[in-house]
């Protein structure tokens, strides 16, 4: 008797163990399996997203409108023993997002998470200079493209039972950069997007967040932080004084794909130093 409580209790240990060996491995890598899409991740945000995720486990298919950067980016996440793919992808063009969703099916059998980072910054200058032509690409870019993509990627996340939208907005969306007016005004249509889709998609067990970065240094945002005194009055406005990295921005987002946030939908994420971010 004495010899089959000893044999019930090394048993009980040895489950114990195993549990929390599963349970720290899933901690290690928290988006083991998943398939990943991150629109214009080939330099900047998108990158070091795409980065992150497949450091935390995604099979991650990056996109760019020239297959150069494509290359040049899978090159050097496969250089780091990261499962990357990539193809070209202009947002704007349905057949290009189909292509893109058809890639990530037709290698990794479906679409669990979706980034939607693709922008543009057309104009810069006061907003009653902005032409028809500049406000017809920009939305169309930056918000109907964004709506389109997450349509595309539906039925594919639906059989596998639900999936995970991340939107890249920007604290423009509630603090206006001088000089980018219809930028800011997109931004802001696409925190409206994220609720909307939030509560049309859940039923569906589909997930939709945002992500604001305030002024991170990349290509994207040059004009605003090449010159010196206008770099100096957007720190004024910040509480950690210091522009933001790719790589700040990269770590919540792959949090909100995660079962880490599987209670948290229609939510926008500010990640700007302490901006003010409130409408």
């Amino acid at each position: 008797m004495q010899k089959v409580g000893l044999l019930l209790g090394l048993c009980a240990r040895t489950w114990k163990s195993v549990r929390m060996a599963s349970s720290a491995a899933a901690r290690r890598n928290p988006l083991e399996n998943k398939v990943a899409l991150v629109t214009a991740s080939t330099d900047g945000i998108g990158f070091a997203i795409a980065r992150r995720l497949a450091q935390d486990g995604a099979h991650v298919v990056v996109s760019s409108r020239k297959q150069q950067n494509v290359d040049r980016a899978v090159a050097t996440l496969h250089g780091e023993g990261l499962s990357v793919t990539g193809t070209v992808c202009h947002v704007g063009k349905g057949e290009d997002r189909e292509r893109l969703v058809a890639t990530a099916v037709n290698l990794h059998g479906g679409v669990d998470i979706l980034v939607s980072n693709a922008a543009v910054i057309p104009f810069f200058g006061n907003l009653m200079d902005v032409t028809e032509g500049v406000w017809d690409k920009i939305l169309d870019i930056n918000v109907k493209a964004t709506a389109l993509m997450t349509k595309a990627v539906v039925p594919e996340m639906e059989k596998r039972g639900g999936g995970s939208v991340v939107i890249v907005a920007s604290v423009g969306a509630y603090r206006p950069f001088p000089g980018l007016g219809p930028y800011n005004v997109c931004k802001t249509a696409l925190l409206g997007l994220t609720k909307n889709m939030a509560l049309e998609l859940a039923q569906r067990n589909i997930r939709v967040n945002c992500l604001a970065p305030g002024l991170i240094k990349t290509n994207f945002s040059r004009m605003l932080w090449d010159d010196q005194a206008r770099l100096e009055s957007l720190k004024a406005t910040m509480q950690i004084k210091r522009i933001g990295k790719p790589e700040d921005c990269a770590g919540i987002v792959s949090f909100l794909c995660s079962e880490d946030a599987s209670y948290i939908t229609g939510e926008t994420v500010v990640v700007a130093g302490g901006m003010p971010s409130r409408l």
